[in-house]
C-alpha cells in the first residue's frame, strides 16, 4: 500500500491569508514566512491518496483538490471516502469531473449518512442536475459507509469520532493504517478498532486547546495510548513548527508534510 499526503493543513492552509496580509507579525514561529522559502512548511488542505495494485482510493476532496492532483500527477481515481462534510474536505468535488470524463464511468463516493446529505445539499446540481450546466458535472454514485466493507484489496473500517457538533464524522482504518484528520475525542468503541496499527495518521491542530480538534498534547496522548508502530500528525495549523517539535518526540512519531509518500 502506498500513501501520498496530498495536503496536511487545516482549513486555513499554510501560509494563511491573515499572516500574509499582516506581514506575519502575529505568526507563531514565523511558520507562514518560512513557508515562502521552505516547501515543507506549505500545507494545503488535508487529504491523502491510497494506492494498491488494484485500487486508487482518495480520502476527501479538499478545496485544494485541483492543485493537489496536478502537483502529484494523479492519473486515476477509483473511489473517494469522505470523513465529514466541512468545506475544506468536500469543496474540491466539482473538479473530479475530469477523472469521470477520462475514465468513462461514474466514480463511487462513500461516507456517513450525515456526510452524504451534506454533499447532496452543497452540490445539488451534481446529484439532481438541471437540463443544462455549461461546465459539465461529475458523474458519481454515493454509498453509505458506516460498517466495515472491502474495496478490492483494502478492508475499510469506519471509525466514528467526535468533531464538534457533527454526528457523522468518521476516520477510516484501511487494513492496518488509520486516517483520522479531524477529531476532538475518540470514543471507547472506536478505540477498540484501532489496535495493532502499523501506522496512525491523526489530527494535530496546534498547541492551545481547541473545541473540535486535538492539540499537540492530546494527539500525543492518543499516540501513546494506541501504540502504533508509527504515527504521523496531519491537519496542522501555522502554530506547528515541525523542526522545533520533532526534536522533542520519539522517533516513531513525526509530522507529515505535503507530498510525503510512503509504502506500508
Amino acid at each position: 500500500m502506498q500513501i501520498t499526503f496530498l495536503g496536511t493543513g487545516t482549513s486555513h492552509g499554510v501560509p494563511t491569508i491573515d499572516c500574509m496580509l499582516n506581514d506575519h507579525v502575529h505568526c507563531p514561529n514565523q511558520v507562514c514566512l518560512k513557508a515562502a522559502f521552505q516547501p515543507r512548511y506549505r500545507r494545503t488542505r488535508a487529504s491523502i491518496l491510497v494506492q494498491t495494485k488494484k485500487l486508487s482510493l482518495l480520502i476527501d476532496t479538499s478545496q485544494d483538490f485541483r492543485e493537489q492532483m496536478l502537483t502529484n500527477r494523479v492519473r486515476h481515481i477509483d473511489a473517494v471516502l469522505y470523513t465529514h462534510g466541512h468545506a475544506d474536505h468536500i469543496y474540491g468535488l466539482p473538479d473530479i469531473r475530469s477523472y469521470c470524463y477520462h475514465q468513462g464511468e461514474a466514480i463511487n463516493l462513500y461516507g456517513s449518512q450525515e456526510t452524504l446529505e451534506t454533499l447532496h445539499s452543497a452540490f445539488h446540481y451534481i446529484f439532481e442536475p438541471p437540463e443544462f450546466v455549461g461546465g459539465g458535472i461529475p458523474q458519481v454514485r454515493t454509498h453509505l459507509l458506516e460498517t466495515p466493507t472491502t474495496l478490492a484489496d483494502i478492508e475499510i473500517v469506519p471509525i466514528p469520532v467526535e468533531h464538534g457538533p457533527l454526528e457523522g464524522c468518521q476516520g477510516y482504518r484501511l487494513n492496518d493504517v488509520a486516517y483520522i484528520p479531524d477529531v476532538k475525542r475518540i470514543p471507547p468503541s472506536s478505540l477498540t478498532k484501532l489496535q495493532g496499527l502499523d501506522l496512525l495518521i491523526i489530527n494535530c491542530l496546534r498547541h492551545r486547546p481547541h473545541g473540535s480538534h486535538l492539540s499537540l498534547e492530546e494527539s500525543l496522548q492518543y499516540a501513546y495510548l494506541l501504540e502504533p508502530k508509527r504515527c504521523l500528525f496531519t491537519h496542522m495549523s501555522h502554530d506547528i513548527d515541525y523542526q522545533v517539535e520533532e526534536s522533542r518526540l520519539p522517533s516513531w512519531i513525526r509530522f507529515a508534510y505535503d507530498g510525503l509518500c510512503l509504502c506500508i
